[in-house]
Order: C-alpha cells, then sequence, then structure tokens
C-alpha cells in the first residue's frame, strides 16, 4: 500500500439506517427475522474484506420518541439479541469481526463478559463488544429494580429532530452517572476475562487434573455500582481481551470511551469538526483508536433514492452521523480528508441493505484499494490483530 490502511467497519440494524429502508425493492421485510438474512448481510461484509460489523440492540423497541413506544406502524419494530445473534453467525464467516451491542444498564456484567467471551471462543478471537447506556424510564420498567425519570425535555437544538439524539448528547448527573456506571461494568468484564490464565486448563488425562485451580483468580471488585468475586465461568477467551468499543457524541461519553474502549465512534459533520474532535479525545487518550460514523446511501441515483424514501417516510431524513449521499469515488475522497484529520476508520451505517452494503463492500473497497489505503486480503486472524492491537497478557497470570 501506498499510504497507511484504513479500517473499515458497517453498523447492522434490520434493513438499513433510513426508517423506510424496509420498503425497498431489493429489501427482504419477510426475512429480517431469520438466521439466513443476517448470514448474507455479514458474509457479504466478509466478502468486502471489512474489520467487523457491529449489530445493533436495545432494551426497548425502536420509537421516534425520546422515550416509550410510539404508535407508528410503518417502521421496522424489533431485533434479535445482538450478542446471541453474532454468535450464531460466527461459524458462518472466518476472518471478520462481530460486534454485537449489549447495553449495562439494567443488566450484570457477569453476564455480559461470559456472553462475550464465549462469542471470542466460538468466533476464534473475532469478537468485539459495544456497551451501551439506557436512560429510558420505560426501559428501566421492563427490570423493576430502578425508577429512571422521563425523558420527556430536550434542548432547542434537538426539538423536532427525528430520529431524536442519543441520549449521551442530553448532559446532567445522571447521564454522568449512566456513564461512570458503564465504565465499572466494562471493568468488570475486562477483570473476568483476565480470571482465567491462559494455560489454567491443563487437561492432564493420566493425573485426571482438568484445571489448574491456582490458575484462576478471583477478581475481588468492590465499586459503586457491582460488586463481583469471579472468577469467570468460561476459559480467558482466544484474544485475552475482545475489543472494546464505544459510540460517543460529547464530553462524558468522550471520557467513557478514552478510559474503557479500545475503539471509538465520533460523529463529526466536517473535516474541521473531526479535526475538532480528533483533538479533544486525543486529550483524554492517545491510545483509542477513532473511527468516525456516516450514514451513507450510495450510487448515482442515491440522491433520489434518499428522496423517495423519505417521502415514504413522511420526513426528511435526520441522524446524529452525517449522512452522505453520492458515489464511492466522492466517499473516498471524504474519508481520505477526515483522514488527514486524524479520523483512523470509518464505521459506515448504509441507508437501505443489501444494496447499500454492497456498494460499500464492492465498490467503495474497490476504489480504496486503487487508491492504496486499503487491504487486498486478511491479514490477522483476529479482531485486535486486524485493528493492530497487541494480545495483552493477563492481569493476574503472576499470582500464584
Amino acid at each position: 500500500m501506498s499510504e497507511r490502511p484504513l479500517h473499515l467497519a458497517v453498523a447492522l440494524d434490520g434493513a438499513g439506517w433510513h426508517p423506510a429502508a424496509w420498503r425497498e425493492p431489493a429489501a427482504r421485510p419477510a426475512r429480517l427475522f431469520s438466521a439466513r438474512y443476517w448470514a448474507g448481510l455479514v458474509t457479504e461484509a466478509e466478502r468486502g474484506l471489512l474489520d467487523f460489523v457491529t449489530i445493533e440492540d436495545a432494551l426497548g423497541p425502536q420509537s421516534t420518541l425520546l422515550d416509550g413506544p410510539d404508535e407508528r406502524l410503518d417502521q421496522v419494530r424489533g431485533r434479535f439479541d445482538a450478542v446471541l445473534l453474532a454468535a450464531r453467525l460466527a461459524p458462518l464467516t472466518t476472518s471478520i469481526g462481530l460486534v454485537p451491542t449489549a447495553t449495562v444498564t439494567h443488566t450484570e456484567p457477569f453476564h455480559v463478559a461470559i456472553g462475550i467471551a464465549t462469542l471470542d471462543h466460538v468466533s476464534g478471537g473475532r469478537a468485539g463488544w459495544r456497551p451501551q447506556v439506557s436512560a429510558r424510564s420505560t426501559e428501566a420498567r421492563h427490570f423493576g429494580r430502578r425508577d429512571f425519570p422521563p425523558l420527556d425535555r430536550l434542548d432547542d437544538e434537538h426539538v423536532g429532530r427525528r430520529p431524536f439524539p442519543p441520549l449521551d448528547r442530553v448532559d446532567g448527573e445522571h447521564f454522568r452517572a449512566l456513564f461512570e456506571e458503564a465504565a465499572d461494568a466494562v471493568e468488570v468484564a475486562r477483570r473476568l476475562w483476565d480470571s482465567w490464565d491462559d494455560d489454567a486448563e491443563i487437561r492432564d488425562v493420566p493425573t485426571g487434573r482438568f484445571i489448574d485451580r491456582d490458575r484462576l483468580h478471583s477478581i475481588d471488585f468492590a465499586g459503586r455500582f457491582f460488586s463481583v468475586k469471579g472468577p469467570s465461568i468460561t476459559p480467558r477467551p482466544p484474544q485475552g481481551q475482545p475489543v472494546v468499543t464505544a459510540l460517543a457524541h460529547a464530553r462524558i461519553p468522550y471520557e467513557f470511551a478514552a478510559n474503557a474502549a479500545d475503539v471509538v465512534y465520533v460523529t463529526p459533520h466536517s473535516a474541521e469538526q473531526a479535526a475538532s474532535i480528533v483533538a479533544e479525545v486525543r486529550e483524554l487518550s492517545g491510545e483509542v483508536k477513532i473511527f468516525a460514523d456516516l450514514l451513507v446511501l450510495l450510487g448515482g441515483d442515491a440522491a433520489e433514492r434518499k428522496a423517495r424514501l423519505d417521502e415514504l417516510d413522511g420526513a426528511e431524513l435526520a441522524s446524529d452521523a452525517a449522512i452522505f449521499t453520492g458515489t464511492v469515488e466522492e466517499l473516498a475522497d471524504l474519508l481520505i480528508e477526515w483522514r488527514r484529520a486524524g479520523i483512523q476508520g470509518y464505521r459506515l451505517r448504509p441507508g437501505a441493505v443489501p444494496y447499500d452494503l454492497k456498494q460499500i463492500t464492492r465498490g467503495l473497497t474497490a476504489e480504496l484499494r486503487r487508491r492504496g489505503v486499503f487491504r487486498s486480503a486478511y491479514e490477522s486472524g483476529t479482531l485486535r490483530g486486524l485493528l493492530g492491537l497487541p494480545r495483552p497478557a493477563g492481569r493476574y497470570a503472576e499470582v500464584r
């Protein structure tokens, strides 16, 4: 390659990121809730040699309201559990990373940690995780352990936007506490992944010893939100530490990502804003990899497709991320321009699948490869390897 390679991922969510995408002629809404549908998307992403796919999830159905279900019948509602879905897809792929979303609010980090560790084992070292907070009162009521105030107000900048902005744009002590809880959840998970030494399983048939008990460790985590003894029930993941990623739009989530994540997804809307965000994140961490999110509708007729979908939905498409409509050559220009601002990779949100996904995997990757900034083959069998992240040693390994 003539220049250092770009990292490229796609975010998968139902029929695509446009609310009317399921009504596209090429969409397959009858198959949305089938393993075969998702297998087709992920194998297409692997065909394009992408670093990883992310899979969206939440503790409540999709809604155009900030807090609670809406009355719309013309948009996709419902999802699979992202971690379970990723585990189903893992044996169908060989090289691409699988990064499901798992909400940490209301859920126990022990359960999430063993789920992601299991995904890393069944994928042969290709697991990641996007921890997500939940501030909605309606989602809190699914669990009945805490009462959250209704989210019924937004500042003037966000009123009327569809969909509503991510909750981490809304500041306040309640939201800071949610991200502090999320940071503790990630720390618990990381300690549990290390609670088995790499050589804890000795499988010595003559002596009848399957594990060495001295190589399993209690993590003894006691914090404001969790108290976890450990060890995990799942052996140390093949990557040692699966890749942790985070979506961030403002200072509080930037701090969370800098302290807890390996990769942060940011949402600039220009090269200048990208440079400003990179500078702010770099003040907090010199190690976290910075990806930019873009919602993309691609092709020579992208503007017309978007207008048609907007008309079907009854409103112009809105997003926390910048919305790009144009050709793959024009998108390649933008990606390279933003890279000069310090962006190391991109997580693209296809407006409609499979069409925009194929534009990414077959058109954009070929254009980037022609410019010498994208791989021509997978260079590692693990997600950490693809991202240039070393495999860390277990923190308890020296303790006997």
